[in-house]
């Protein structure tokens, strides 16, 4: 068995710049920056939460969503989560060329 057998490829991941929201079950949807994406899931600042890792959530990125996601690390407001299902690819390529302003440097992101 070779070393890159049983390894899945990384996916593609792409800086950006998309408004979004989430919500955890039927509570109140929360804005967020979301700043790095991929089709398996996308890292975003949270101004004001904290999540733990496992905590599942519903996300739009910009118009697309709702999109179940499980929190997989939190750090200092920024999360990471992984969709429950991978975005088709034209779902990301969307986004990332149609949507996504230029991203905001983490210096900026507390005026959100």
């Amino acid at each position: 068995m070779s070393a890159d057998e049983g390894h899945k490829p990384r996916a593609e991941r792409a800086t950006v710049g998309v408004q979004g929201k989430y919500r955890r079950g039927s509570g109140v949807a929360r804005d967020v920056w979301i700043t790095d994406l991929s089709q398996s899931g996308c890292r975003f600042y949270d101004r004001f939460g904290t999540m733990k890792q496992g905590t599942e959530i519903t996300l739009r990125l910009g118009t697309f969503g709702p999109i179940p996601a499980i929190v997989r690390w939190w750090d200092n407001q920024v999360n990471g989560v992984e969709f429950v299902e991978p975005l088709h690819i034209s779902v990301f390529e969307h986004v990332c060329k149609q949507l996504s302003d230029k991203p905001v440097d983490r210096q900026d992101l507390s005026r959100l």
